[in-house]
């Protein structure tokens, strides 16, 4: 067994060599056909040096810098060959390759941007924060209660851009010494005002149930995933409402290392099927798209597991419900939302639909919800968050000129 788990180590490390030189040469193709950015043009960097793997994080913000772009110019800074292949075909604002330091160097010096976000905590953002006169802003890639929203790496960056109450709670009691008042700026989700495309059923009088669930995870403390244990009951019993529709929309990785897991997601996508083919009118969805966000914009209420997801559902200030893990190892942290949490237990998935209409129209519930939304994410008006983003960015950039003439520079 060792020796083939060398093997395989082997060839992984050796399609990985393949895969960048592959990347290399297509991207220095590639870059011929580039027209370079005008000196002096940008004034926001947004700084990724990930793999193509993380480009979820950075894709998040497409929308919302493209809309940033229109009154502070903006481009994307690319590390890896892969990722600024993706990026030159995707990204809505110009993307710049700085493979080594002397390319992030001229791009400094060319560009001289005001502003640099950070959409995570790579150890390379480090080789651009060394320049001392722009603000080097954390912006994250989303919002959640996890150990990494408290790190006391966001002492290391001028300022961050953080969601709301929640957030300000967090930091001010993880962090000593960490100047909220003057390096925090909430700003709620503007991803949520950019939610796109439009659901591929029609609008009609059914209850849109968008069932979320998250893989089967790779160890006990973090077994969150419902597919098993909640997720073939709730299929059945919404599949079988006239009332209702399923959307469900499962992690990619489900049922990569439980092959009970794999095959309890394979039942609820075959039982899908067999719903539609019997009732033509019910335009139930098994949903594996790349893009995310008619799905949590238009459902009337949403069903996820302990994820990222919650946070994302939240910030659009609609109903939901959270599946309580069958594992007694799994970590659950109810010092936030979690702890009034609309929680489905695994016994309880029999009376999902009953569940599903009382978080639709209960008051009490709607009105719980809604204060959990407002100390996430405040006012979750469309519009508001992207508004506050911008005002951030322009109090940012004020105050960027403003200490550039304290210091004699035009």
């Amino acid at each position: 067994m060792p020796i083939l788990n060398d093997v395989r180590t082997a060839w992984r490390l050796g399609r990985r060599l393949l895969n960048a030189r592959g990347n290399r040469r297509g991207l220095a193709k590639r870059l011929t056909t580039e027209q370079p950015l005008a000196p002096g043009r940008i004034e926001v960097a947004v700084y990724f040096a990930d793999g193509p793997v993380n480009m979820y994080q950075v894709r998040q913000w497409y929308a919302p810098l493209a809309e940033l772009a229109k009154t502070h110019p903006v481009a994307i800074v690319s590390r890896n060959p892969g990722t600024m292949l993706t990026l030159l075909d995707e990204a809505p604002v110009p993307a710049v390759y700085a493979r080594q330091v002397v390319d992030l160097e001229r791009f400094v010096d060319t560009q001289a941007p005001k502003l640099v976000l950070y959409v995570n905590q790579n150890a390379r953002n480090f080789q651009m924060m060394r320049y001392g006169r722009m603000w080097h802003v954390f912006v994250n890639h989303g919002e959640s209660d996890k150990m990494y929203m408290t790190t006391n790496q966001f002492k290391a960056y001028d300022y961050a851009l953080i969601a709301g109450d929640a957030a300000r709670d967090r930091l001010a009691e993880a962090l000593w010494d960490y100047d909220l008042d003057g390096r925090a700026i909430a700003i709620g989700r503007p991803q949520a005002d950019h939610f796109a495309g439009e659901p591929p059923y029609p609008a009609d009088e059914r209850t849109v149930v968008l069932y979320a669930p998250t893989w089967e995870g790779d160890r006990p403390a973090a077994a969150y995933g419902s597919i098993a244990s909640h997720g073939t009951t709730i299929a059945e019993r919404v599949l079988a409402s006239p009332r209702h529709r399923l959307v469900y929309r499962p992690h990619p990785r489900s049922g990569v290392i439980d092959p009970g897991y794999r095959a309890a997601h394979e039942r609820i996508v075959a039982a899908i099927a067999a719903a539609n083919a019997a009732d033509a009118g019910a335009h139930h969805v098994y949903d594996d798209g790349p893009g995310m966000g008619w799905q949590l914009a238009d459902a009337d209420v949403a069903i996820t597991d302990i994820s990222a997801m919650i946070y994302d559902r939240l910030a659009v200030g609609k109903p939901l419900i959270v599946t309580r893990p069958v594992s007694t190892e799994a970590e659950v942290d109810e010092r936030g939302y979690l702890v009034a949490a609309n929680w489905l237990r695994a016994e309880d998935a029999d009376d999902v639909v009953a569940r599903v209409d009382a978080a639709a129209h209960d008051e009490d519930e709607l009105a719980e919800l809604r204060r959990w939304v407002t100390r996430y994410f405040g006012d979750t008006t469309p519009g508001v968050a992207t508004a506050r983003f911008h005002a951030a960015v322009d109090r940012l950039v004020a105050r960027w000129h403003e200490v550039a003439r304290q210091h004699g520079r035009r």
